[in-house]
């Protein structure tokens, strides 16, 4: 998983933006219990006073005051404290109470006031009266007639607008961290699933055989999913979410130490809960991916042999099987969500129980004036951001372990080492060996296999000649032309193209001298057209034309309306098989190949349409290397050679006239196709 950290490389701008964001975010919600705070402390308890110590006072009640101070608080408060109207004091703030009063001067530092808040309060005790230095204070300022209600309410809605403005900050910071986590995370994995596409389009038949379709699909769609909700919801939860934790647990214990405690019971317990969550739902996420892939297969197995289920009559054994894959799927997921969905409660009701044991013990505090009301309702929101944090991590363990796994799955596949690579210093053609296809002395063995599928092979195909492959089934004909192409590397020999050996050239250079049509036709969604021009974007009409000729394939597309625009259904169901394999065919003509390999491509064709087809093939490619597996003896009697295989070996090579004299296995199936044998011939 955390190799694909490196997909987020070019996003780091906006991982670090959104970070800082998130900072932002997280300093106005934990600030917003503190100015609450101070509303109902200051704003509603204390009539709007911050301070003990007052900014005006009457020359009488100054006196009085200091009588009940010490020596030392005397001096403090004497040196601070000059007349009103005096050339030394700034503009005054209540320009009303002429100049008959002391005031304190404004600008004072923090700790100043601090010391003459504790001069005031040392005070206030001393006169034996229940209250503190800011109800004294409060009573100087009603002595003068100041109009307390006004500067309660100017109080509160000072602090209401500071609380407003961080509020709208915290929000545009979220909103902003929205907009760019997304980005990120989808740009992350837009990027992953182009390196996964282009890794899988590097793979040899060999790593197919690794990896079904089914499950490569799921890597490349479900779990890049799940990588992507991890990034997205990661930035704006794993980072937001221990910055609320740790700063609400700073600022609990600045509200209150002693309460500290009932944080702590919460988190544990809530702890304990996410740990046994996680271990239960843990070893189910890999199981549901593994699910995922086998239920696409049975999906992918059951659509695309739809007509063959139906033609057995095998729709409910079908869907017994899609049912079973279905139901285990369903089942594994209802499980997990069962364990996830009892989560909510749970952290419900240890918010609700906190919040409860937080006021019984906040009420406690406050009747022995060890704590304000307004600090047990900060604490209390400082308890819920931190539960609500711990939720957000609990929340982060249903998606970690999940993205983790198909982190894991997708990591799988890129790190997965290519068996079929091209050399660091690939070779160049031999220009006068154009279109030679040499095998010597060739050994191939499937992976895991225990057997070779071929052995000690050794021919050469030319140009303007063709090379015919014919055998029993299995005998290893389709691996041949799998070996020109090089989908598979050979376990022992070598196949040589144009004068060098294909592993030391360019697989790019090596598969654009040839035009291969496979044992299965395979066309893509779009028009006859685009399906033609497949290998070669930049050919006209005219060239589309006569490839079609050639491969015999204008009849039918001449019967459309549409023409060559006529419309190609995926995987090219709304055509028949010989249909399929005649563009297949003008595909790889239109390409204009040094060398054409034609893995059994006339065999869903008619023997009238297969002998034009041979016919016009002869003339079109006269200085082509033309390369033909075929099952019929009928589709490759002229071939110059005909290589008869017989259990992955070579049983015979020659014309068809010398293999049914000195190859027995030759002669078997000829005789077993063609009607009449005549002079040591066979004819249809």
């Amino acid at each position: 998983m955390l190799k694909l950290t490196k997909y987020l490389k070019p996003y780091l701008t906006g991982v670090f933006l959104a970070l800082a964001l998130l900072l932002v975010q997280a300093l106005c919600d934990l600030n917003l219990p503190n100015y609450m705070a101070d509303i109902v402390n200051v704003g509603l308890q204390q009539g709007g006073f911050e301070h003990s110590s007052p900014e005006v006072i009457s020359p009488e009640s100054f006196n009085s005051v200091l009588s009940y101070m010490s020596g030392e608080e005397k001096d403090l408060v004497q040196s601070r404290y000059i007349p009103g109207g005096s050339a030394q004091s700034a503009p005054p703030y209540y320009p009303e109470l002429g100049e008959s009063v002391y005031r304190r001067l404004p600008n004072l530092g923090e700790s100043t006031v601090a010391e003459l808040d504790a001069a005031f309060d040392s005070a206030a005790q001393k006169m034996g009266r229940n209250q503190t230095g800011v109800m004294l204070a409060r009573q100087f300022y009603e002595e003068l007639g100041i109009d307390i209600k006004v500067i309660q309410t100017k109080y509160i809605l000072r602090v209401g607008a500071f609380m407003l403005l961080i509020t709208l900050i915290g929000g545009i910071a979220a909103v902003l961290t929205g907009l760019i986590a997304p980005r990120v995370s989808a740009g992350a994995a837009r990027d992953l699933r182009r390196d996964l596409f282009n890794k899988v389009e590097q793979f040899s038949h060999q790593e197919f055989d690794r990896f079904s379709a089914s499950s490569l699909i799921t890597r490349c769609t479900n779990d890049v999913t799940q990588v992507q909700m991890l990034v997205g919801m990661g930035l704006r939860m794993m980072c937001f979410a221990p910055i609320m934790g740790i700063g609400g647990i700073v600022m609990a214990l600045r509200k209150s130490a002693s309460m500290s405690w009932t944080i702590a019971l919460a988190v544990g317990v809530l702890l304990c809960v996410i740990i046994v969550v996680v271990i239960v739902a843990l070893p189910k996420f890999k199981i549901i991916q593994q699910l995922i892939d086998k239920l696409n297969l049975v999906s992918r197995e059951t659509l695309s042999g739809l007509m063959v289920i139906r033609a057995f009559s095998a729709q409910k054994r079908e869907q017994a099987r899609f049912d079973a894959a279905n139901a285990e799927l369903t089942g594994t997921s209802l499980f997990v969500q069962r364990v996830m969905v009892t989560l909510m409660p749970v952290i419900t009701l240890i918010m609700n129980g906190v919040t409860l044991l937080i006021i019984w013990v906040g009420a406690n505090r406050i009747a022995e004036s060890s704590l304000q009301v307004g600090d047990m309702l900060a604490f209390m929101q400082y308890a819920m951001q931190i539960i609500f944090s711990f939720m957000m991590i609990a929340m982060m363990f249903v998606f970690v372990p999940r993205a983790a796994v198909s982190g894991d799955r997708i990591s799988e596949v890129l790190d997965t080492g290519l068996s079929i690579t091209d050399p660091e210093a690939p070779r160049e053609f031999i220009p006068s060996l154009k279109g030679t296809v040499e095998f010597r002395h060739v050994s191939f063995r499937y992976h895991n296999a225990e057997a070779d599928a071929l052995s000690d092979i050794s021919f050469t195909a030319k140009p303007g000649e063709m090379t015919a492959i014919i055998g029993a089934t299995g005998s290893g004909k389709s691996t041949v032309a799998n070996l020109i192409m090089r989908f598979y590397d050979v376990t022992g020999g070598g196949v040589w193209v144009d004068g060098v050996d294909v592993r030391e050239v360019s697989q790019t250079n090596l598969r654009e001298k040839i035009g291969y049509v496979p044992q299965k036709g395979v066309l893509l969604s779009g028009t006859v057209s685009s399906n033609i021009k497949y290998g070669r974007s930049e050919a006209d009409g005219e060239e589309v034309e006569k490839a079609a000729r050639v491969a015999q394939a204008l009849d039918f597309i001449g019967e459309s309306p549409d023409g060559f625009e006529m419309k190609i259904a995926q995987g090219g169901t709304n055509v028949s098989g010989g249909q399929k394999q005649r563009l297949s065919i003008a595909r790889a003509l239109l390409k204009k190949p040094e060398i054409l390999v034609l893995d059994d491509s006339f065999s869903a064709l008619d023997f009238k349409t297969d002998a034009k087809l041979r016919k016009a093939l002869r003339e079109h490619t006269r200085e082509t290397t033309l390369i033909v597996v075929a099952q019929r003896v009928g589709t490759i009697m002229g071939a110059e050679q005909i290589i008869v295989l017989d259990k992955g070996k070579i049983a015979g090579l020659g014309t068809h006239d010398e293999l049914l004299k000195s190859c027995p296995a030759y002669y078997e199936i000829a005789s077993s196709q063609l009607s009449e044998i005549t002079g040591g011939t066979i004819n249809e």
